[in-house]
């Protein structure tokens, strides 16, 4: 069995039975779609000060699910990694990821300042990352540890920085659980893209797993933390929203 891609007809059990990179650009996309259509909708069930928050929710994941259509097909017909289609997702993704964070915090007392700081370092991240993978191996390690640089500042920020006092501050139980998990996405589940990035020829975890199968990582690690990082701003704004109906009744 078989079906069109543009003019190009692809074997279907390539993708059900003998590429799992495939599949989960696959999962992905549908993943992404499904979740950014829950984020929309349930916005009419916040209160209207995290309707914001639902909203970029929602187009963290819709962005992710248009990018991820296209890189299925573009994988599907070249057989290689979609590089540049990823840079261009996560360069629009992540600073919106950083914006969740603003918003998290703005009810209690955040800045634009702090938002302004996340953003510039989410772009030397991503722009850097993008420039060591593509401008040969031998500048792979010095725009890595530039990169890197720009991870460890948000990494600080929701540690130690202002995000981190805010959600101190704050008084509030659902904040907390929310800063408790979302500082594992930001450590466990964001620390794919960096070892992604290491394992390239020439970096320093070169040759420990095979180049190629890294989508798989980067494909199923996208899910996780773009779907997780909007249900866990999701669950705060439920709770928040509620405790307020029940304080007003």
């Amino acid at each position: 069995m078989n079906f069109t891609l543009g003019a190009e007809l692809i074997p279907l059990d390539r993708i059900i039975n003998s590429d799992p990179v495939a599949i989960t650009f696959f999962i992905g996309y549908m993943a992404m779609l499904a979740s950014s259509v829950f984020f929309f909708v349930e916005r009419g069930s916040v209160d209207r000060k995290w309707k914001t928050s639902l909203l970029v929710s929602g187009l963290i994941t819709g962005i992710a699910a248009v990018h991820y259509y296209y890189m299925r097909d573009f994988y599907l017909q070249v057989g290689s990694s979609p590089t540049a289609f990823r840079y261009v997702d996560w360069t629009l993704t992540v600073p919106l990821m950083c914006v969740e964070f603003y918003l998290l915090t703005k009810p209690f007392g955040a800045k634009g300042g702090t938002l302004f700081k996340l953003i510039i370092a989410s772009l030397v991240m991503l722009i850097t990352g993008y420039i060591g993978e593509t401008s040969g191996i031998e500048n792979n390690v010095m725009w890595g540890i530039i990169s890197t640089l720009g991870y460890l500042y948000i990494v600080y920020e929701v540690f130690a920085g202002d995000v981190a006092k805010l959600a101190k501050d704050s008084n509030s139980a659902a904040l907390s659980r929310a800063m408790f998990l979302l500082k594992i996405f930001i450590t466990l589940g964001w620390s794919i893209y960096p070892i992604g990035y290491m394992v390239l020829p020439g970096n320093i975890l070169s040759g420990v797993f095979e180049v190629s199968s890294i989508d798989l990582f980067y494909n199923l690690a996208d899910a996780i933390n773009k779907i997780g990082f909007g249900l866990v701003i999701y669950s705060v704004a439920i709770s928040e929203s509620n405790k307020k109906g029940v304080a007003t009744a």
